[in-house]
């Protein structure tokens, strides 16, 4: 049950890459917006990778940092969504729907963490 979970999770990392990367295609016509588009898609695709490289771990510390570094790339992601939807542009909208996303992922990368660490889940 617990691997299914796992593969469900990277499936939505997967997901949810893609669609910053087509949704910072739009963006990156705004020349004053392209530096956040290029910072999103750096951040938002560094998640999942850093979530499947922690397969390769080859201890539980190296394991846990690398869900640490994808809860840092998490964290950023929000940042610079917060950053387009604050500037009021037209791309507001879509960026609060993609935030939704990274708060979700946020706290299930949180979780595990949590739980790795031997820490109760909140």
């Amino acid at each position: 049950m617990e691997n299914n979970y796992k593969q469900d999770f990277i499936k939505r990392l997967i997901c949810f890459s893609l669609g910053i990367v087509k949704f910072c295609g739009k963006i990156r016509e705004d020349r004053n917006l392209r530096p956040i588009a290029d910072q999103i898609i750096r951040s938002a695709t560094s998640i999942g990778a850093n979530i499947v490289e922690a397969k390769a771990a080859s201890s539980k510390k190296d394991y846990l940092n690398y869900f640490q570094i994808a809860l840092k790339s998490a964290n950023e992601t929000k940042y610079w969504l917060v950053l387009l939807k604050e500037s009021k542009s037209e791309f507001a909208t879509q960026a609060d729907k993609h935030l939704s996303e990274a708060i979700e992922i946020t706290k299930i990368i949180s979780s595990g963490i949590l739980t790795m660490k031997g820490h109760k889940k909140i």
